[in-house]
């Protein structure tokens, strides 16, 4: 059995067994040359049961995730790179700095290694590409038919620097509403391959982390007063929940919105409504009237923010309404998502 677990992992034919999770030697070798290789860094190879980190500036910043996507793999992605860029985003909205990561893996026995390397190895290239550390984690593994394969779930940690407020309850009468780009590729990504639909022209998700983003606004817009990213329920949901938070209510012109054609083609084909489906790299910004060109500016500055433009503004209503004006002169209401129109997309 010793010789056994100093070979090499068989990433090509191996497979996850109870084992990988039992506090063992094997598992202590898939740490070391699968999730230790891919997401090296000095605090992560103090090898012990917390990662101790030297103070942060500012005021922390904190953000939990799990990701239970299906399927594993998708155009523009996978949950590896998916799980690092939620969890980035969550804390970018809130002008954070993002600095640390833990992650908790659940493994489903069966899994083979090969997909569980593609997996981990693009999450330590997400990780790294923002400059986060993945410090400290976890493994479980679980019998087959009790998991789907892998769940991960990640907690990340930033700073917020002084003088930056943000917050969903700061919508303002008046203030402009911005989104960075195309609504509803993530959630269209992921049906189409869920249901195995065929377009003609292929559907990317949008997966990303938005920090440079997030920062340019933070950094250029003086009058920025929130910014969310709409991933489940969409644009929709997401503004329905500023609103509320706000008290105020939401105009806005359903010609200004920008959605990727095939994107809205295969929306009509299937009857589902653009402005519900999920988003991964894409953010809403709120700020003055005043600043809306420069939001904007700095929004399409970036390649992230190309096809960024301004979508309406905020307005008094009682009732706190997300009202949208249709190409066709009328109006209709975006009422908060009813139920889960696509449920396990992040």
């Amino acid at each position: 059995m010793k010789m056994a677990y100093q070979r090499k992992l068989d990433l090509q034919n191996g497979k996850i067994d109870l084992t990988h999770g039992s506090g063992g030697r094997a598992m202590v070798q898939l740490i070391h040359e699968l999730f230790a290789d891919a997401f090296g860094n000095e605090w992560l190879a103090q090898g012990n049961d917390q990662a101790i980190l030297p103070p942060t500036q500012g005021r922390l910043a904190i953000a939990t995730d799990s990701h239970v996507i299906s399927p594993l793999f998708f155009p523009g992605g996978n949950i590896g790179s998916l799980a690092v860029h939620g969890t980035v985003n969550d804390l970018a909205m809130g002008g954070a700095i993002p600095q640390y990561l833990s992650v908790g893996f659940i493994l489903e026995e069966g899994l083979p290694l090969s997909q569980l390397a593609e997996i981990v190895r693009s999450m330590g290239e997400a990780a790294k590409a923002v400059g986060i550390a993945i410090v400290t984690g976890d493994t479980k593994v679980v019998e087959k038919g009790k998991g789907d394969g892998i769940f991960i779930s990640t907690t990340g940690v930033g700073y917020v620097p002084d003088g930056v407020n943000l917050s969903g309850d700061q919508a303002q009468v008046g203030d402009v509403i911005l989104v960075s780009g195309t609504m509803g590729d993530h959630g269209m990504a992921i049906m189409s391959q869920r249901q195995n639909l065929g377009f003609e022209s292929n559907i990317c998700s949008d997966s990303a982390s938005l920090h440079e983003l997030s920062a340019a606004l933070v950094k250029h817009v003086p009058s920025l007063r929130l910014m969310r990213d709409p991933t489940r329920g969409g644009l929709a949901t997401t503004l329905n929940e500023i609103a509320h938070q706000s008290a105020v209510g939401m105009s806005l012109s359903e010609s200004a919105i920008p959605v990727n054609p095939s994107v809205r083609a295969a929306c009509e084909l299937l009857g589902l409504d653009p402005l519900y489906m999920a988003n991964e790299g894409k953010l809403i910004a709120i700020c003055s009237a005043e600043d809306a060109d420069i939001a904007l500016n700095t929004l399409q500055s970036h390649p992230l923010g190309k096809n960024a433009a301004v979508i309406g503004t905020v307005v008094e209503d009682p009732h706190q309404f997300v009202r949208v004006s249709t190409d066709f002169g009328g109006e209709r209401l975006l009422d908060w998502l009813s139920g889960d129109m696509l449920p396990r997309i992040c």
